[in-house]
């Protein structure tokens, strides 16, 4: 029998289209892997006693509340390769490896490099 409204075969007495129930799990799968993302990796490397260094890490850690993030902390101090690469450039922060802010961080700049 054919549905007057949708024009779709309607089966009665068989139990749902297998077809259709394929097409729900497809879809709802997608919907939730919309939902689900991925957290993205964020690294600041700075050092002890720098005043630009506590900022950016107070506002991570209240972006880092929102979720979608996860952050640490490396000091340059640490190692003699780093302290060479970032001595004049801390904070710098990078986002699943790429550099996306040095000395400041704007919290919006973030969060859209963030979704990007």
């Amino acid at each position: 029998m054919i549905s007057r409204q949708t024009g779709q075969r309607l089966l009665f007495g068989r139990g749902p289209d297998p077809w259709f129930i394929f097409y729900c799990r497809r879809v709802s799968r997608r919907r939730y892997n919309l939902v689900v993302q991925e957290s993205r990796k964020v690294v600041v490397y700075s050092r002890k006693g720098c005043h630009l260094c506590e900022v950016v890490k107070e506002s991570l850690n209240k972006l880092s509340r929102r979720g979608g993030f996860t952050w640490q902390e490396v000091d340059v101090d640490s190692d003699n390769e780093l302290r060479r690469q970032f001595n004049d450039e801390v904070p710098v922060v990078f986002i699943d490896g790429r550099k996306a802010f040095k000395y400041r961080m704007d919290e919006r700049e973030f969060l859209r490099k963030l979704a990007g």
